[in-house]
């Protein structure tokens, strides 16, 4: 059916009901799918003021056209919900198989209401849908419960679900499905858990048809060819998987180093990198589904106190529990990347958020007897048993599972807090790469480095090269950068094709799917309209305005390519609600409103 499957399930937990509806199509062709789609369904069923641990916060599932396609890497599907970390919009993307066997199962999306008295999971196989006791499952870590539901559930069985840190309400737990891919940020799985909902189960014997097969296999082929031959997705992320990014960064001097208080150069970028994963640690590559990729990693380490196998970790894990904790213990920070997995949480908000406690600790603003133990920068085993602490939401990890933000405004220095609308940001120092100080400040779901990207034309030159100093002509520059990767988030193929294919090789699979005859520019401009959706949405919720944290507001890098350099948001803040058609104070205005008809 021109590549959606043509309907819902619509569960409420409360009533233990279930209904099938149609998918709006109107909705399907002005939002695109999946984080365009579940929003715009969001938006219109959810008050902005919603508890997000409430029951009337609704969670959504939701696909894209493109997702279980021929088309690359077209494994992604969105879970939508107001989110517990920051309340802004929560929009968290995921691969693997999960969304893919969704579809074959018949079903675009899935919009679960109210909350359950007791622990279910749903069970999805073809035309049977139905609501299952999980009471046996309450408590299991995400590896337990994927398990038990595979064997329960027979052979070809996917499985979403949380680890008991969603049970138990950790404002950054994440939904995993297939084990070891992640909706991994803003607290998605607190969502679920708040929902008593354990899981979800789905098996589809179906396939999923495009509006124009041949045009679409031409557009899918050639899409496949340039990802094959471009240097990054067929060289760099297939041989190193996203670490390889250490080293390039750290090139730059953007690199955040011991909670952002340091930075420039990070002399131990080796120990962590990409190419020393591959060397110490790696079994094989892994792909999600359709993936001409791979950049994922599975990796075991051997031998030494943090023996243990697992996958990753990818570069934003590898820097949060290494250079923003002081660590270069490579074994370490898989150990405590394979935790997050294992109990369901988010790596770069608990790395950083025991980068923060590090600092707080160090200033004597938080006690070894708060902790239970001492906390310095560079204490490898810290962090992996601060980690297990906060996965089994014992002790100190209680604290931790709050966030940084929550955690340093407790002990009276809120500014020690690396996240913006509450959320941690990423490792790339804004100091060092000024669009993405930009990004940060007014990404819709708070910290965030995958809402629009800079990093590729300010380091990696892709499309072109930009300098990562300058602010000139970045405003610009990530509007359409955030336009095209709410588009691409919403059509279900990866983000990371992006380094490899542009507008018009996405613009033209999407097309072939849904049997459009729209142009290039009409297609991001649905990327504008999902934007903008959910900048309406924050507004509403009293989300707090566009900005950084201090400390990247006015403390200079110490050294390296960018030293003597601030995050010069003001500049660049002033410009980009210009190119927007938003107020002076970051508000669509009414003209911009009709234009996209919101």
């Amino acid at each position: 059916m021109n590549g959606w499957m043509g309907q819902l399930i619509r569960v409420d937990l409360e009533a233990g009901t279930i209904k099938k509806e149609p998918l709006n199509m109107q909705a399907a062709h002005d939002f695109i799918g999946a984080r365009g789609l579940g929003t715009k369904y969001f938006c219109d069923e959810v008050d902005p003021q919603v508890d997000p641990l409430g029951p009337d916060n609704k969670m959504i599932f939701m696909t894209g056209p493109l997702t279980g396609t021929a088309a690359s890497c077209s494994g992604r599907y969105e879970v939508v919900a107001k989110a517990p970390l920051t309340g802004t919009i929560g929009a968290s993307n995921s691969g693997g198989h999960f969304g893919p066997e969704l579809k074959f199962a018949g079903y675009d999306g899935i919009i679960f209401e109210n909350q359950s008295d007791r622990p279910v999971y749903l069970y999805i196989n073809d035309d049977t849908v139905e609501l299952r006791d999980a009471s046996d499952l309450w408590g299991k870590d995400v590896y337990e419960t994927t398990e038990a539901l595979e064997e329960a559930c027979g052979e070809g069985a996917r499985v979403a679900c949380i680890g008991p840190t969603g049970e138990q309400g950790c404002l950054y737990s994440a939904i995993m499905n297939d084990k070891h891919r992640a909706a991994g940020r803003g607290g998605m799985g607190a969502v679920m858990g708040s929902k008593k909902l354990k899981a979800v189960v789905v098996r589809g014997s179906g396939g999923v048809t495009v509006a124009r097969p041949e045009g679409f296999m031409a557009a899918m082929t050639d899409a496949r060819t340039k990802l094959k031959e471009h240097p990054v997705t067929g060289g760099g992320l297939p041989t190193y998987g996203t670490e390889v990014l250490v080293n390039m960064i750290n090139e730059v001097g953007g690199l955040p180093l011991r909670n952002w208080r340091d930075g420039g150069v990070y002399d131990k970028a080796d120990d962590t990198s990409g190419e020393a994963l591959v060397d110490s640690y790696l079994v094989k590559n892994k792909g999600c589904f359709g993936c001409s990729i791979g950049c994922g990693r599975v990796t075991r380490i051997p031998d030494g106190p943090f023996k243990s196998m697992g996958e990753g970790p990818e570069y934003e894990a590898g820097w949060s529990y290494g250079a923003d904790c002081g660590v270069n213990d490579l074994a370490a920070i898989c150990k405590a990347n394979f935790l997050c997995n294992q109990y369901g949480m988010d790596p770069i908000t608990l790395g950083s958020t025991i980068a923060c406690a590090m600092e707080l600790y160090e200033k004597g603003l938080l006690s070894e007897e708060e902790i239970g133990r001492p906390l310095p920068f560079g204490d490898a085993q810290a962090v992996v048993d601060l980690t297990e602490l906060t996965g089994k939401m014992e002790g100190f990890g209680v604290e931790l599972a709050q966030g940084s933000y929550r955690l340093a405004e407790k002990h009276g220095a809120p500014e020690l807090s690396m996240s913006v609308k509450k959320q941690e940001m990423p490792a790339y120092d804004g100091r060092a790469v000024q669009g993405m100080a930009l990004e940060y400040a007014t990404s819709n779901r708070g910290g965030c480095h995958v809402r629009g990207y800079l990093t590729s034309p300010e380091v990696l030159g892709i499309p072109l090269k930009t300098d990562p100093l300058v602010t000139e002509g970045k405003a610009p520059l990530l509007k359409t950068f955030q336009d095209l990767t709410a588009a691409v988030d919403s059509s279900g193929i990866c983000l990371f094709t992006t380094f490899g294919i542009g507008l018009p090789e996405i613009a033209a699979q999407y097309r072939e799917a849904v049997g459009s005859d729209e142009t290039d520019e009409e297609f991001l401009l649905k990327g504008e309209r999902i934007w903008n959706i959910e900048k309406q949405f924050n507004i509403a919720a009293g989300v707090e305005k566009d900005t950084l944290p201090p400390r990247l507001l006015r403390e200079a890098l110490p050294e390296g390519p960018a030293k003597g350099k601030v995050a010069e948001l003001d500049v660049m803040l002033k410009e980009y609600y210009e190119v927007r058609g938003w107020s002076t104070e970051g508000v669509p205005t009414e003209e911009k409103v009709q234009e996209l008809g919101l």
